[in-house]
């Protein structure tokens, strides 16, 4: 048996504006691919999770940024597609296992390597896996549909002309025929039209986040069109494009793309920021801001609804009432990343809702590595 073990420790309902959209994610394994809203089945890994002391958070962060990097990067213990790595509740990386052709095989070596990571006391707990229940230590499969990001920012500055754009939607316009422009000089004049109009009251960092949740959502394709029915660069679903008023035979327009998905996260942020306000209004400044802009992207994957039920709820809001008052040993990361971790299994909440946000931080910071956006308005901004 092929098997190494790594030495090294390491709006509650859906808002009618987006329609939650993953990139479906195959794997050898079902329990890889099961839905997040499990049953009393999967009780084990739930009852994990509920034992957990906030404190875990710490550091959970920059833990599952690394392990996304391998997967969106291929590199690290993910060069090898052909793997599963394990990790743990802090998201701290502990081993890795070879594929079987067989995913009934690769299942069992999974098993078999949380429970010897259990024996050697690298994990405080171990739950099996099978094709109905997600087991524990997590695991997570290198093999997944993912973005490009070095195509998709190729795509998102215009590199080849098939990918630059022009042309006018509601009263904006943008380019001509003869020149054409970028994604991103078209988010610019968007985002900066709208403000100077008045109707955008947006984080000064949102374009940015914008940018990395448009290579995570369709790779800066102009015909991405999911299995959810989700359509355009942004994914905006048919009641998203509907309350826009965005007719059919503009779905697939950039512009309106943009303009739509400002709107609705400028409505999702006026809608949290009372909330938000009461929970973590005492922060220092920065950290509220990078906290609420991840929860701005949280709620775009997942509702803002679900979001708020996080910040509000009798049950759901405790994490956060505990960061709220300890937040000192947390950075604004752990504190997003904890609010959700210590709910998973209530409120449809999983692990593809952390790796969504983690994949967008990561698509941000390389597209502000590159050359030509390094100084812009788009990355210059803290």
């Amino acid at each position: 048996m092929s098997l190494m073990i790594s030495r090294f420790a390491s709006l509650r309902q859906l808002t009618l504006f987006f329609i939650l959209t993953v990139l479906a994610q195959p794997s050898a394994l079902a329990e890889e691919n099961q839905a997040e809203s499990e049953t009393a089945e999967s009780e084990g890994w739930k009852a994990i999770v509920r034992s957990s002391p906030y404190w875990v958070s710490q550091g959970v962060y920059r833990n599952i940024l690394t392990i996304r990097r391998w997967v969106l990067a291929e590199n690290g213990y993910c060069s090898n597609p052909e793997r599963h790595i394990l990790f743990d509740m802090r998201g701290q990386f502990l081993g890795w296992i070879s594929n079987d052709a067989d995913r009934e095989v690769t299942q069992k070596r999974l098993n078999d390597t949380r429970q010897s990571l259990y024996q050697e006391e690298r994990a405080q707990e171990w739950i099996a896996g099978d094709a109905g229940t997600r087991g524990y230590p997590f695991a997570l499969a290198c093999d997944q549909p993912h973005v490009d990001l070095d195509a998709s920012i190729s795509r998102y500055l215009g590199k080849s002309d098939e990918d630059r754009l022009w042309g006018a939607w509601d009263d904006l316009s943008f380019g001509s025929k003869e020149r054409p422009g970028s994604l991103h000089e078209a988010l610019m004049h968007v985002t900066e039209t709208r403000q100077q109009q008045g109707r955008l009251t947006l984080p000064d960092n949102l374009p940015r986040y914008l940018a990395g949740q448009l290579l995570i959502e369709s790779g800066a394709r102009v015909r991405a069109h999911s299995s959810a029915n989700a359509r355009g660069i942004l994914q905006l679903s048919p009641p998203a494009l509907k309350d826009c008023r965005i007719r059919p035979r503009n779905y697939w327009n950039r512009l309106a793309q943009f303009d739509c998905a400002l709107r609705l996260t400028h409505q999702n942020a006026r809608n949290l920021q009372p909330v938000f306000d009461e929970r973590f209004g005492h922060l220092p400044e920065s950290k509220q801001n990078e906290l609420f802009l991840l929860l701005l992207v949280q709620a775009y994957h997942g509702g803002a609804g679900r979001v708020q039920a996080l910040l509000d709820d009798e049950t759901l809001a405790k994490p956060a009432e505990y960061f709220a008052v300890h937040h000192e040993r947390y950075s604004a990361g752990d504190i997003a990343f904890g609010m959700v971790f210590h709910n998973l299994g209530r409120d449809r909440l999983g692990l593809a809702s952390l790796y969504y946000v983690a994949d967008v931080q990561l698509a941000t910071e390389a597209l502000c590595q590159t050359a030509g956006l390094k100084s812009t308005a788009l990355c210059d901004r803290e």
